[in-house]
């Protein structure tokens, strides 16, 4: 009975890493079939960008994009993807087209044919009637000597050496390589047309995130008295003992009728340390940074958050047209506000 427990375990215990090894594995493949895309990336990917950004130029036109099978989920989540993005976009069912939903689509559409093969018969059944009403076609395809990608104005080669499934049969790399392709074009195209994070929002309304993309810089601010500021005439010891006041690893440096002359943050007091003789007589405006990166009141705390990344800083000034000091935010109030 204990030798048969045994077994019974180490049975177990064998399928349970064999079915570790198939989905580490599942992931390698799938994995290795993206990072391939990134060497095939060239011209062609170029042209489906401008074919797509010409239908949209002046709102004329839109993306519709369509598939069979597995294919049609993945055409599903491109289109989805892109809708999302600031790309007009919709998912057409092959089937459904040559029944009738074929009179959605217009000359100055681009209509995306998502099929491994290339060779799917549903496709390739409406792709006279697409070409006679003058949309133009970018085939996405494991096949680029196949019936679709020879016809598409653009094609994109979205072949795999194998499919994650240890039989090869079931659509398993080959979708994941037709997805990630379809999320190139969608933000490609996002960062083409300056979409940003406000129209996100106002595309999804119905998402936490929303109230997050639109606050404002005024929002998650600190204001009045909660705002460190020394004068221009101020000592070192005057700026530190203010700083610690205010908390926020900085103080603000003004003129007389409050406008901002520059910071003083805690990586100035390590320069002020290495190139200051004497620390005590020493004056803010000799250590401070001059001119330093602001932004107004009125601007989205994400471009905030993109200002400091950007310049690698963790504190911003607030001010208003005149360059009054109006508020200060760091890293950490984004982070509060869930910006970040």
């Amino acid at each position: 009975m204990i030798s048969a427990v045994r077994s019974v375990r180490q049975g177990a215990a064998r399928a349970t890493d064999g079915a570790l090894e198939l989905a580490r594995n599942v992931l390698a493949v799938e994995a290795d079939a993206v990072r391939a895309l990134i060497g095939r990336l060239d011209q062609r990917f170029l042209d489906a960008l401008r074919l797509i950004r010409d239908c949209l130029d002046g709102e004329r036109g839109r993306v519709i994009v369509s598939g069979i099978g597995k294919s049609g989920h993945i055409a599903r989540k491109i289109a989805s993807t892109m809708a999302s993005t600031g790309t007009p976009a919709y998912f057409v069912h092959p089937a459904e087209a040559s029944h009738g939903d074929l009179g959605m689509i217009r000359a100055e559409d681009v209509f995306i044919a998502i099929s491994n093969s290339g060779e799917s018969a549903e496709l390739l059944r409406i792709l006279p009637a697409i070409k006679r009403e003058g949309a133009k076609l970018v085939a996405i395809t494991g096949n680029a000597h196949s019936s679709l990608a020879r016809e598409a104005d653009a094609h994109l080669d979205a072949g795999v050496d194998k499919e994650a499934c240890p039989l090869n049969l079931s659509p398993t790399a080959s979708t994941t390589a037709a997805l990630a392709l379809g999320d190139a074009l969608a933000i490609a195209l996002l960062d083409a047309r300056g979409f940003s994070a406000a129209d996100f929002a106002r595309s999804h309304p119905g998402g936490s995130l929303h109230g997050e993309a639109l606050k404002h810089v005024a929002d998650v601010m600190h204001r009045g008295a909660d705002v460190p500021r020394v004068r221009e005439n101020a000592t070192l010891k005057q700026a530190l003992a203010e700083m610690t006041r205010g908390g926020l690893g900085m103080t603000a440096v003004v003129d007389k009728g409050g406008r901002v002359k520059g910071i003083f943050t805690d990586g100035d007091l390590r320069r002020a340390l290495r190139k200051v003789a004497d620390l005590k007589s020493a004056r803010i405006a000799q250590v401070m940074t001059v001119n330093p990166r602001t932004v107004a009141p009125q601007a989205l705390a994400t471009e905030a958050v993109a200002m400091m990344d950007k310049h690698r800083i963790s504190q911003l000034l607030v001010v208003n047209p005149a360059g009054d000091l109006v508020g200060a935010l760091n890293m950490n109030d984004l982070l509060r506000a869930k910006v970040v």
